[in-house]
């Protein structure tokens, strides 16, 4: 799997994002279709991709399998009372004992839509049923946004 970002600076967020899948590809892009939920593909390739922006910066990553990606500022505002519409009961307990409930709720949404991209499904049957952690590995921080990244093995 293969990841690179950058700083938007006033692009448009779809054209950064088709600039970093075209130096991540390395090749003139195939085209690109969508699945019946509206997932990208490249038709007839074994090459997966997934693209997020945030208000700032673009993120793009390539894999060999399904892969999936979402980023979310640290500083975006973020109503925490949202954790009890979408978060499992695993989810909610460790969002309560966490010291930075913000950080906390912002890790687990993007880890639920890095998995909804990855899987091709989106939030449609709405996150509440995953289990996730907070120490989760696939999510990292750069440059002040907390990104997922997930890859079906």
């Amino acid at each position: 799997m293969k990841l690179l970002y950058e700083k938007l600076n006033g692009r448009d967020p779809h054209e950064a994002g088709l600039s970093l899948l075209q130096k991540l590809y390395g090749a003139p892009l195939p085209e690109i279709k969508r699945t019946p939920l509206g997932k990208p593909y490249f038709p007839g390739e074994d090459v997966y991709f997934s693209i997020s922006h945030t208000k700032n910066y673009v993120f793009c990553a390539i894999a060999e399998n399904p892969v999936g990606i979402d980023a979310e500022e640290l500083d975006r505002d973020i109503r925490l009372s949202l954790a009890e519409k979408f978060l499992s009961p695993g989810e909610l307990k460790q969002f309560q004992n966490a010291p930075d409930k913000k950080r906390a709720l912002l890790t687990f949404w993007v880890l639920k839509e890095a998995a909804g991209k990855c899987t091709g499904e989106g939030l449609q049957l709405w996150p509440n049923h995953t289990d996730f952690s907070l120490n989760d590995p696939r999510v990292r921080e750069l440059d002040g946004c907390l990104v997922a990244v997930i890859e079906a093995l």
